[in-house]
């Protein structure tokens, strides 16, 4: 696997599916609406939802979905740890490809939270 940069392939894949809304505004518009309701707040957080929205994301073996959802479940309140937990649980449900795959959000999680410090220095506000 190529190494890639989750923080811009997020930047990228919103770009397009911005172009995707602007296209077909109808059926994405549902598409949005389905995802807000969908990660509200309710018998799970958002930060669960997140996590779950993560796992099958894994499962499924999209890259792009490793990107949103390990940066949506970081600015939902997840934890490293909690992040961690949920890609022991993707390798026991899903054995060696899904091992290989959160290696992949792994490296998403390093990324994004290098960026937000690298945002967060003094450094970075001068």
């Amino acid at each position: 696997m190529a190494h890639k940069n989750y923080p811009e392939l997020y930047r990228s894949v919103a770009g397009r599916l911005g172009r995707i809304a602007e296209d077909i505004p109808e059926p994405f518009d549902g598409f949005r609406k389905l995802h807000v309701s969908s990660v509200a707040d309710g018998a799970l957080s958002t930060k669960h939802k997140e996590l779950i929205a993560l796992a099958i994301g894994l499962a499924v073996r999209c890259d792009g979905c490793i990107a949103f959802h390990v940066h949506d479940a970081l600015k939902a309140g997840a934890t490293r740890e909690e992040i961690l937990e949920t890609l022991g649980v993707v390798i026991l449900m899903g054995g060696g490809p899904s091992a290989v795959y959160a290696g992949e959000a792994l490296e998403a999680l390093d990324q994004f939270e290098a960026e937000e410090r690298d945002r967060a220095s003094p450094a970075a506000a001068g």
